[in-house]
């Protein structure tokens, strides 16, 4: 899944990609080096966000979705808001990725529902807590996600998990929240998508600015793709490609 902020100001690419123009040939670059799915947000959701409304959202989306779904692009949009959701379906999207796991917007079930799409169920909390037990709350938060996802009426077999990694968890918790990932399969038996690119924690741990942290990642993610990962959630496509042909070839065989 490649990543394409059409925002000014996300931790990592924020206002690289604000132009439709530029925001069109990235994604299609992203698509050219082998991402299956794109997933484009127009809302920051870094640590100190500003909120835009879902006018402002939705005037961002716009221009880039049409063209890119009028030519057979398997698009996910980033988004909490129930009626940039509905927006989105409407024009063809096939996944909303929801950080907040439907429990910010009491209408996002029901207008996932009324599609045919799935939809990306994401851990979160308010703020950091160093002593909270990461597998604990995800059990916690998954739970009522999923009862407001059976009784909006939307099918298992759309929903989709994803750890949080990154959101409101220690560098420690992120961490201890990879090596866990076949504990949260094996708890909800949903695919997981894993959204580690580029975040704080490689600067944490390996000091590393935002931009030095391919490596880092790489490594991550096929820890995390060890442990269960299906979806990977990156900056780097052809990076990911490439370890990925790699790995596969040490695994499967020639």
């Amino acid at each position: 899944m490649g990543i394409l902020n059409v925002t000014p100001d996300s931790f990592s690419d924020g206002g690289n990609f604000y132009d439709p123009h530029t925001a069109l040939a990235h994604a299609n670059r992203l698509l050219e080096d082998g991402a299956h799915i794109l997933d484009i947000g127009a809302e920051s959701t870094r640590p100190g966000f500003e909120a835009v409304s879902a006018e402002d959202e939705w005037a961002r989306l716009a221009p880039v979705l049409n063209p890119l779904l009028q030519q057979g692009t398997l698009v996910s949009v980033d988004t909490t808001k129930a009626s940039v959701a509905r927006a989105s379906l409407k024009q063809g999207v096939q996944i909303i990725n929801d950080i907040w796991g439907l429990q910010s917007d009491s209408e996002m079930p029901f207008v996932i529902a009324d599609s045919a799409a799935h939809v990306v169920v994401m851990h979160n909390a308010l703020k950091i807590d160093a002593e909270r037990d990461i597998i604990a709350d995800w059990k916690r938060f998954f739970d009522v996600s999923l009862n407001l996802a059976e009784k909006a009426g939307i099918a298992k077999e759309r929903l989709i998990l994803d750890p949080g990694i990154g959101f409101a968890k220690t560098p420690a918790q992120n961490i201890q929240a990879i090596r866990s990932l076949k504990i949260l399969k094996s708890e909800y038996q949903l695919p997981i998508l894993l959204g580690l690119s580029r975040k704080s924690m490689f600067g944490h741990f390996l000091g590393r600015s935002v931009k030095e942290r391919l490596a880092g990642t790489l490594a991550a993610n096929i820890a995390g793709v060890h442990e269960g990962a299906d979806i990977l959630r990156v900056h780097d496509i052809r990076e990911h490609a490439d370890a990925f042909k790699m790995y596969n070839l040490i695994n499967e065989g020639l």
